[in-house]
């Protein structure tokens, strides 16, 4: 069993900035992490990818986020990191954060974790 444990997120007004955190753990031996990423949740909307970066560092931005959002990942921790800068109003959602994990003698499966709040006030 797998659990994504987040933290980070909260209240900030508008222009302000949050750190979200992401660390994956494993009672079984985790054999390899691939694409984690962020993805959120608004009220009456489906949920969206936000950024997501590769193993080897690469990162997918969503448009409305760009220039503003920076996903990092430290692969001995096996965290994912969102940086949050210039927050809008729109950027409230709940945000979810997903790792792509292949434990020992298992194949790779998507897991996700329960979810952190953000809220930003105009």
């Amino acid at each position: 069993q797998v659990q994504l444990v987040e933290s980070g997120g909260g209240l900030v007004q508008a222009g302000g900035s949050l750190r979200l955190s992401c660390a994956a753990s494993s009672s079984s031996t985790i054999a390899s992490v691939g694409a984690m990423g962020w993805y959120r949740q608004a009220p009456g909307k489906q949920r969206e990818l936000v950024a997501d970066i590769r193993s080897e560092g690469s990162a997918n931005y969503a448009d409305s986020v760009k220039g503003r959002f920076t996903i990092s990942r430290d692969n001995a921790k096996n965290t994912v990191y969102l940086q949050m800068n210039s927050l809008k109003p729109e950027d409230t959602a709940v945000y979810y954060c997903n790792a792509r994990i292949r434990l020992v003698f298992s194949g790779p499966r998507d897991y996700w974790g329960q979810g952190t709040q953000v809220t930003v006030s105009s």
